[in-house]
């Protein structure tokens, strides 16, 4: 792919943003789509050989996505969680064979549906937490760890400077991945996970 060929993908995916964001702002926690940079780090968390499918909430424009087809997971192996109808579309033009689902990431057992039972091999997530109450926040990341291994990485985005949820119940952990100076703002990435026993 050519310099002009990138550059024309980048501002496809921005017009996509500038679209889902003025269409539902409080729903869409960032000003910008995430870096190429923050969804590689993001997806480097993912076993592809673990044979696991991956759990994606808030793909957006589906930067991350593209970061998480690279490290190796075939598209079938993929279920992007997504409330925006606009993203939705965006989303399904662009992976026609990743399984994106339009719905809420806080009733997963329904937006899931046939695959409610499924353990992924981890979750990435870009919701936008700090809008969020605290209680909210710990209730969805303790659902989501329940749908993964113990031990495996449910990864978080933010941008503010402190984990979304600070305090997880004795045999849980929170560990600070990175800071990606390279992204619009800036953002932190966490990792949760239930601690091996």
């Amino acid at each position: 792919m050519n310099m002009r060929q990138r550059v024309g993908l980048k501002f496809k995916d921005e017009i996509a943003f500038l679209k889902g964001w003025k269409r539902d702002r409080t729903s869409v926690g960032a000003i910008a789509p995430t870096s190429a940079v923050t969804a590689r780090k993001m997806a480097s968390v993912v076993d592809p050989s673990s044979g696991r499918p991956v759990l994606e909430l808030g793909p957006g424009t589906g930067v991350i996505t593209k970061a998480i087809l690279a490290r190796g997971v075939a598209p079938h192996n993929v279920t992007s969680i997504e409330y925006s109808p606009e993203f939705c579309r965006h989303l399904r033009g662009l992976f026609p064979s990743v399984d994106v689902r339009c719905g809420d990431a806080f009733a997963l057992d329904l937006t899931l549906g046939d695959k409610r039972g499924t353990k992924f091999d981890c979750v990435i997530s870009a919701i936008p937490l700090l809008h969020l109450p605290t209680a909210r926040r710990l209730t969805l990341a303790l659902d989501l760890l329940e749908r993964v291994p113990v031990g495996r990485p449910v990864v978080q985005i933010t941008y503010g400077p402190l984990s979304p949820v600070v305090a997880l119940p004795a045999g849980y952990e929170v560990r600070h991945l990175a800071f990606m100076i390279r992204n619009i703002p800036p953002a932190q990435l966490w990792i949760y996970r239930k601690i091996p026993s």
